[in-house]
């Protein structure tokens, strides 16, 4: 039987951050209105995938299931550049990573009914360390990327929820294959509500989930990185442009969650 994730909102930001450090994930209820999740899933069905920008939007009848990956979300409508800098999530990014930290992309993301399990991973893991380092209190990683999720649907097993492995940033290493658990805890399902939002730092061990519902699942990925760490805006080889109606709008924070940065090291 799935065991549910445990999902607590933090009382300020200190707990937050703490959150992040011994639980590798927070939590953040009712970020997203009704209203404000209807208008996100209706920019995010009007969004058309381009091919050289990796964008996926799979036919169920020739792959089994729909899968539509768009990336970049925030340069090709404007009313994705709100989620760059989201109140309280923000925050917590700004804190983990510096005030000078960016966005390295955002993909706006929608999975049909019929879409398999995946296999439990790290999105990277930027240092590999013995058992015995990680375990030592006073060893301290720095937190290197973050993704927020913003779910749009109330989460059901059926419907295919995130599992993840807490504390599991604190491994040092990847998982193992077949593995399933990290200090004899066992992968959890995240079983928030539509509008909730779950920010996790890219070591956790998690996984996506079958989707067997005969619905479509709407989730909104915002990967936030230090500042030294290149941004992911494909197409590449100076392909990529920003949409000069978007940067006009934008704020100065926005501009420099895109990339707008005062000059330091390596530039």
């Amino acid at each position: 039987m799935a065991t549910a994730l445990p999902l607590v909102a933090r009382d300020d930001l200190a707990d937050y951050v703490r959150a992040m450090e011994e639980d590798g994930y927070a939590y953040f209820p009712g970020v997203l209105d009704t209203d404000e999740i209807a208008a996100l899933r209706e920019a995010m069905d009007k969004l058309t995938a381009i091919e050289e920008s990796y964008d996926r939007h799979t036919d169920p009848a020739q792959h089994g299931f729909m899968n539509k990956s768009i990336n970049n979300a925030f340069n090709r409508d404007s009313h994705f550049v709100q989620y760059l800098d989201r109140p309280e999530i923000i925050d917590l990014i700004e804190a983990v990573h510096g005030a000078d930290c960016h966005c390295i992309g955002m993909t706006a993301w929608m999975t049909g009914h019929g879409r398999p399990e995946q296999t439990l991973h790290a999105d990277w893991q930027p240092l590999t360390l013995p058992a015995e380092v990680m375990e030592n209190p006073e060893v301290k990683i720095p937190i290197f990327i973050t993704t927020a999720h913003y779910y749009l649907d109330d989460l059901s097993e059926e419907l295919g929820p995130t599992k993840f492995v807490p504390g599991s940033h604190r491994a040092g290493r990847r998982p193992r294959e077949g593995e399933t658990s990290f200090k004899g805890v066992e992968e959890q399902s995240i079983m928030c509500r539509a509008g909730d939002c779950v920010v996790f730092r890219c070591e956790v061990w998690h996984r996506g989930t079958a989707n067997t519902s005969g619905r479509t699942r709407y989730l909104l990925q915002v990967h936030y990185a230090q500042r030294i760490i290149t941004q992911k805006y494909p197409p590449y080889l100076n392909k990529f442009q920003f949409d000069e109606k978007i940067l006009a709008q934008a704020t100065p924070r926005q501009l420099r969650l895109m990339g707008d940065h005062v000059p330091s090291n390596y530039d």
